[in-house]
């Protein structure tokens, strides 16, 4: 194998290594929110753009996920706290691939009673570039991410500091 050989396949490497870092995705900060529909718990359809107008915190989750188990208590405290309510804050949780039946039993084991949208196919999820769960997006009122996040959030205080930012 000749050196320019191998000088080339290290810079592909270094290439394809940097695409898949940045997440090759033009879903960043201060850019539109994709729309998207999907069923709810009940079966009824769900738009993101319904909530244009609202802060939207959206999350991205599976069941079999511990670090999403983490932080969902968190985000229960959140949809009931009354300051949250009347800030017309929208938490929308996004399980990805699995069925309603699975998520729904989730929910009601452990008492948790916000929005979960399902997409079973991941396509929403894909429009997002997820590539890890959980990922959480900060969502203004005009349809503008404003932050994302990927990974557990560790405390309730974290996610209300994101709330704060995204709502001033």
């Amino acid at each position: 194998m000749g050196k320019k050989y191998v000088l080339l396949l290290v810079c592909c490497l270094v290439i394809a290594i940097t695409f898949i870092s940045t997440g090759c995705s033009s879903i960043k900060p201060d850019s539109k929110a994709p729309d998207f529909e999907l069923m709810n718990l009940e079966g009824e359809v769900v738009s993101l753009s319904d909530y244009r107008g609202n802060a939207v915190m959206l999350n991205f989750w599976a069941s079999w996920c511990g670090p999403c188990r983490y932080e969902m208590p968190f985000f229960q405290e959140i949809y009931e706290d009354i300051k949250w309510k009347a800030s017309g804050l929208v938490l929308i949780a996004v399980n990805i691939d699995e069925s309603g039946f699975t998520a729904a039993g989730f929910m009601e084991a452990n008492g948790f009673d916000f929005m979960v949208l399902l997409d079973t196919t991941g396509e929403v999820a894909n429009k997002y570039n997820v590539r890890g769960i959980p990922a959480t997006f900060f969502i203004d009122e005009r349809g503008i991410i404003r932050y994302s996040d990927v990974g557990a959030f560790m405390s309730k205080a974290h996610v209300e500091q994101r709330l704060r930012e995204l709502l001033e």
